[in-house]
């Protein structure tokens, strides 16, 4: 008797790939906005953190964006290297501490008009209410995981 090979899981049921799929395009959208300012959508993002919650280590910032802590390294070398934030000395010689400048701030006050807009072409399109509920249900997501 032949084996049968497993049912491929249809791409229309990966909930990983919609929702990479849905990322891609909402990143599009904001990043066509901020790139008015010189920024890309995971740049405000760092900068919008660390404005919100103060210094933080390179691994704090990683764990409350979700993210690599060698992809945020990556990421924040332009910040750095464009002086809206700086790279120092942590609480340990073994960890850095990411600070905002007053240029980063700046920039970060510069681009929130541009984030609304964004924000708001999005929330015309799919629905505030809709948009609301996405961003619980995502929460939700990170949470659960």
């Amino acid at each position: 008797m032949q084996k049968q090979p497993a049912p491929a899981l249809e791409s229309a049921e990966c909930n990983c790939l919609a929702l990479r799929q849905a990322a891609r395009h909402v990143s599009q959208i904001y990043d066509g906005y901020l790139a008015a300012v010189g920024l890309k959508t995971t740049q405000y993002s760092i900068l919008a953190k660390l404005s919100r919650l103060g210094p933080l280590s390179i691994n704090e910032l990683a764990k409350s964006m979700v993210m690599d802590r060698t992809t945020l390294g990556r990421a924040v070398q332009p910040l750095a290297r464009d002086k809206l934030l700086t790279i120092g000395a942590g609480d340990d010689g073994r960890t850095r501490r990411l600070t905002l400048t007053a240029a980063g701030q700046a920039k970060l006050k510069a681009a929130m008009g541009q984030w609304r807009e964004a924000q708001k072409k999005f929330e015309l399109a799919f629905g505030v209410d809709d948009s609301a509920a996405l961003r619980t249900a995502l929460r939700r997501a990170v949470a659960a995981t």
